[in-house]
């Protein structure tokens, strides 16, 4: 098992998967037993550490219960964690040696004679840095002697990287770099004198004496003190223009013999500007990464990218004026089905610097034949004006990042163009996120040639006629040509499987299939990888590297239809494995796998899934056993929501609640359907009450809300009608009257207000009589429920003077009479 304190506290098992430590305090304490290095830690001084002054009432075994959840959390995610939180007088030791701050201390203290090898340790060392060191923790007491100690030898190692790779003659590449550092820290003679050693050595000699001048100044003004003499002896040799300060002449690179990357065999269809946007994102920044979900076509978008720059006459990126070109040549490195620890090594060999693995590979550096590491791999690589793509990166995130930030620290010619499912996570990265086809809107026939032109219906008509010589978009097929565009999400992997489709199915029958798309969406072609063959082999190529919370929160997200708020989304995803304050960090997470899409809606960002992905997760919900679970929070949740509108509808946030049911539509409807499928007699009475008042409102205003309260009113009126019939075969007055009022809220969503007074009436009379006889002379009065008296409110809102006659009307009729005409 690895810890990391070089950053956020990390914790990873020796398979590299993440590990959840659950509790603050509990991390807390580990973060406290990392700070020592492996070296016992008092009780006393970790009672302090954990509680300060608020310290509980047995602090001692408040203690022991804290180190005993540490254990549990670390020997769940690998057996034998348990031990390596150890009790040694007089209190207790992290025994694990794997630990990124040790790590990083042996790589800076190691003596290398030669300059490479040093600029290559120490930038390995350097790389282990993720943010401040104990970030999580920074004002702790034991972390603040820490972290000062491992910051500042992280700013001594940054200058002797900086030294070292000046002797290589990298004056030019490291001169912006040092230029930011030294702005940060401008006392640092040692780290000033890099900087000015690195301008003059760029051929920028006044910008040397003027960085000389401001330390001098500041030097002065703020310590009464003239700069030291190493530094003031680096001036005056910048004076008189030493030839010792002049950069070295640097070895001539080896050629790269990169393989060609694959030529695209079809037309980009969709995507007329994007190339070009790409392109002028690599000018402007040295890593650009195409992020998206499975199947979204990143690998043809980089392959495009790749193709233009490659093609003769090309002035450089493409479409970008006074652009670099890549002299070098492209690299394309595939890296689907690489090991994460062969990452840097199948990258040299795409660039033709190492063979792949056999009997005549050169050994690595140390001469013990194992692959070169990111740092020597990314220095073989470094000063070449090249273009790498990095295809695929999604399953080996971590050591493609490590390498790309290798890469980039090692020069400042490279240019690379990364294809993954999520950011790399990088200083210097710039994304560019490659989004699903625009679909068409509905109804698409009246405009033949307006749908034509649908970015996801060019590509779905252009795949299906290279299947189906004969076929083409007309009149009779439209309809279904759109179905299937929408129903797929525009994505342009299952567009291509559904057109190869249609020279057996046809349109019509392929759309009306698509309830059951993984087993209609597959291909035989053999020239694809496995994951690109069927609609359900992507999909779980992203649903593979994902952790258990991220698996559950994701497959819990299916039940919302049309998406959901962050609210909803704790409301709904969390319980067991997975805190309600947790969903937050684990909805980030899948956003940047593209695995959920994230949109500005009403009253904030809305969050949802790709039909298709919904489609997998509500499988993989059923297979937990969690459908019926979650599912009921759902509902819950939505019909508090309901709710919440109802009682702010008379307000200042009206118009806000309005909105907010609107953008709830779809989750409104199927929180109904499912209480009706459920027999939930209650919460579709709760929804119905509390939803009247908003139809009344959508359908004065002739909104497009009336499908929800026509679709709303025919499933409740077929539940309550149900319930009516076994409540008078029972004689049970009091659910007759709460199936009436159940009755009354679905004419009300129906728009038939002068029904819903009468079944209301009924109600009332129906509850008289349920009650206690009133004695002679005593008016009976009965209080109505909360859902009642919403639907009172709602049914006085709508028919204003003629309520109190349709109501007595109701009253009038026996109760086993009253939804006889509805």
């Amino acid at each position: 098992m690895r810890f990391g304190v070089l950053g956020p506290l990390e914790i990873r098992t020796d398979g590299d998967r993440p590990v959840r430590v659950p509790e603050v305090k509990v991390r807390l304490l580990l973060s406290a037993l990392l700070a020592a290095g492996g070296r016992p830690v008092p009780s006393d001084r970790l009672i302090r550490d954990l509680w300060d002054e608020d310290r509980p009432a047995r602090p001692a075994a408040a203690l022991r219960a804290k180190v005993s959840q540490l254990r549990r959390a670390l020997e769940d995610a690998e057996p034998g964690g348990r031990a390596l939180v150890a009790a040694r007088a007089p209190g207790y030791a992290l025994a694990s040696e794997a630990v990124d701050a040790l790590r990083f201390e042996a790589l800076a203290s190691r003596t290398e004679p030669a300059s490479a090898a040093r600029a290559s340790v120490l930038t390995e060392a350097l790389a282990l840095w993720r943010g401040p060191a104990f970030a999580d923790f920074a004002d702790a007491p034991f972390a603040v002697a820490a972290a000062a100690r491992l910051e500042e030898r992280r700013l001594t190692a940054r200058e002797e990287l900086a030294e070292a790779r000046l002797a290589l003659g990298e004056h030019r590449a490291i001169a912006a770099d040092l230029t930011d550092l030294a702005a940060l820290h401008p006392l640092r003679e040692r780290l000033q004198a890099a900087l000015m050693r690195a301008l003059y050595g760029s051929g920028r000699q006044h910008e040397a004496l003027q960085c000389f001048d401001r330390v001098r100044n500041r030097l002065r003004d703020e310590l009464g003190l003239d700069p030291g003499p190493d530094l003031a002896a680096l001036h005056q040799a910048i004076l008189r223009q030493d030839p010792s300060l002049d950069a070295p002449a640097r070895a001539p690179l080896a050629p790269l013999a990169p393989a060609r990357p694959p030529a695209p065999r079809t037309e980009l269809i969709g995507r007329d500007t994007e190339p070009d946007a790409v392109a002028a994102a690599l000018r402007e920044a040295r890593l650009v990464t195409l992020t998206g979900p499975g199947g979204v076509g990143k690998t043809r978008l980089a392959l495009e990218v790749a193709a233009r720059a490659a093609a003769p006459g090309s002035p450089g990126v493409p479409g970008v004026p006074g652009a670099p070109d890549f002299p070098d040549g492209i690299v394309f490195a595939e890296l689907a089905g690489v090991a994460p620890d062969r990452v840097a090594e199948a990258v040299t060999a795409a660039a033709g610097l190492r063979e792949p693995d056999g009997p005549d590979a050169p050994d690595a550096p140390d001469g013990t034949g194992a692959p070169d590491g990111p740092v020597a791999a990314a220095g073989r690589l470094a000063g070449r004006r090249a273009l790498l793509v990095l295809d695929n990166c999604e399953h080996a995130i971590d050591p493609v990042a490590a390498f790309a930030d290798a890469l980039l620290t090692a020069g400042a010619e490279l240019r690379i163009l990364a294809t993954a499912r999520e950011p790399l996570g990088i200083s210097g990265e710039r994304l560019h996120p490659v989004t699903p086809l625009e679909i068409p809107e509905a109804p698409p026939e009246h405009d033949l040639a307006a749908l034509a032109r649908v970015p996801s219906v060019r590509l779905f008509v252009a795949r299906a006629a290279a299947a189906d010589p004969g076929f083409a978009l007309d009149g009779a097929n439209a309809a279904a040509v759109a179905a299937v565009c929408r129903r797929l999400d525009g994505l342009p992997l299952a567009l291509e499987l559904a057109a190869a489709r249609v020279r057996a199915l046809g349109p019509e029958t392929l759309a009306a299939r698509l309830d059951d798309r993984f087993r209609v969406l597959r291909s035989d072609r053999r020239d694809v990888p496995p994951r690109q063959r069927t609609l359900l082999a992507a999909i779980e190529w992203s649903w593979e590297p994902l952790g258990p919370a991220e698996r559950a929160v994701l497959r819990r997200l299916a039940v919302h239809a049309g998406g959901c708020t962050l609210e909803g989304a704790e409301e709904v995803c969390a319980g067991g494995e997975v805190e309600q304050a947790e969903v937050m960090d684990v909805i980030v997470r899948l956003v940047d796998r593209s695995l959920v899409m994230a949109a500005d809606g009403p009253g904030g960002v809305r969050y949802r899934l790709l039909e298709s992905v919904a489609a997998f997760a509500l499988d993989r919900l059923a297979d937990a056993g969690e459908r019926d679970d979650v599912q009921a929070r759902h509902d819950d949740y939505y019909a508090r929501v309901a709710e919440c509108a109802d009682a702010y509808r008379a307000g200042h946030a009206r118009v806000r609640w309005l909105a907010r049911l609107d953008a709830e539509a779809a989750n409104l409807r199927r929180a109904l359907e499912s209480a009706v499928g459920r027999r939930d007699a209650h919460l579709a009475l709760r929804l119905t009450a509390s939803l009247a008042w908003y139809w009344i409102e959508r359908g004065r205003a002739a909104h497009a809300g009336r499908s929800l309260g026509a679709a709303l009113a025919d499933a409740a009126a077929v539940h309550h009608l149900d319930g009516l019939a076994s409540a008078r075969i029972l004689g049970d007055a009091p659910a007759i009257a709460s199936a009436l009022d159940g009755l009354a809220g679905a004419r009300l969503l129906a728009g038939r207000a002068d029904q819903a007074a009468r079944l209301l009436g009924a109600a009332a009379t129906a509850r008289e009589a349920a009650g206690p006889p009133a004695p002679p002379g005593v008016l009976h009065v009965t209080v109505p429920s909360r859902e009642t008296a919403r639907l009172l409110a709602a049914a006085r809102t709508a028919l204003g003077d003629a309520f109190p006659a349709a109501y007595d009307a109701g009253r009038a009729h026996p109760p086993a009479e009253a939804a006889a005409g509805r």
